[in-house]
């Protein structure tokens, strides 16, 4: 957690949440979980990430960036995909 973190402000009513039992939280979008779930559940914790300076033209970086907050998420994410399609279509070193 950066300094920035500890700055952003929620604006759930938290009070209103504490407040509510849990008859009071609407579930009924919410499928029931059956044993056969969580025989086959796994834990899957998010693997770390790198961090790296690299450089991109600025209306790359501006493209991203227009879209808010998760900018080098979504950086990423098209990498990724980038990766995995050219993965299927070459062998790996």
């Amino acid at each position: 957690m950066n300094g920035n973190d500890t700055k952003k402000t929620s604006h759930t009513d938290w009070e209103r949440v504490d407040a509510m039992s849990d008859e009071d939280i609407d579930t009924s979008d919410i499928p029931p979980l059956e044993e056969e779930f969580f025989a086959n559940a796994e834990i899957r914790l998010p693997k770390k990430k790198v961090p790296i300076t690299m450089r991109v033209d600025p209306d790359v970086l501006a493209w991203f960036k227009s879209f808010g907050k998760g900018y080098q998420t979504r950086m990423n994410a098209v990498l990724r995909t980038y990766m995995d399609a050219y993965s299927k279509r070459t062998p790996s070193p």
